[in-house]
């Protein structure tokens, strides 16, 4: 069975600033204006971040959904806290490594799957400069191979 997925918004910049230790799919509690001004494509994920609450609930902050364009006064805000929906081993795992050093909780992207609004979010670490200058040096390098194995095959 062939599963259909459709990315909605991407975090690509989180994969710049953290290294990513482990992934996590989770649910997500929306209105409907929400439901479809992402149907449309209206989300921003650049600045958020996932926490975990007092009462072990995981809430997703600063994930920007545009307001629906048809919708009414009761029309919801862009910028409002939204409750991640995941298993309680889960939720028990992540506070465990959160409260160890440098761990946090990163969404990565949103998607649609089987009709279903998904997010993946990740448990991880911030990298230091050296590193992100690391990580470029590897790419630009594995490019230029590519590029020179390119140019033989030609």
């Amino acid at each position: 069975m062939e599963q259909k997925i459709k990315i909605v918004a991407e975090n690509r910049k989180a994969r710049h600033d953290y290294t990513i230790h482990e992934t996590y799919e989770a649910g997500i509690a929306l209105t409907g204006t929400e439901v479809k001004s992402l149907r449309a494509g209206k989300a921003n994920m650049k600045d958020s971040y996932a926490q975990i609450t007092k009462s072990a609930e995981v809430i997703v902050c600063n994930l920007h959904i545009s307001p629906y364009d048809q919708g009414n006064r009761f029309n919801h805000d862009p910028l409002r806290d939204r409750k991640l929906l995941l298993h309680r081993a889960e939720i028990r795992r992540l506070i465990g490594k959160v409260k160890e050093k440098g761990y946090t909780l990163v969404p990565l992207k949103m998607y649609f799957t089987h009709g279903l609004i998904k997010i993946e979010i990740a448990l991880a670490t911030g990298k230091k400069l050296y590193d992100k200058r690391q990580d470029m040096a590897k790419r630009d390098a594995k490019r230029e191979v590519e590029r020179a194995m390119k140019e033989r095959n030609k």
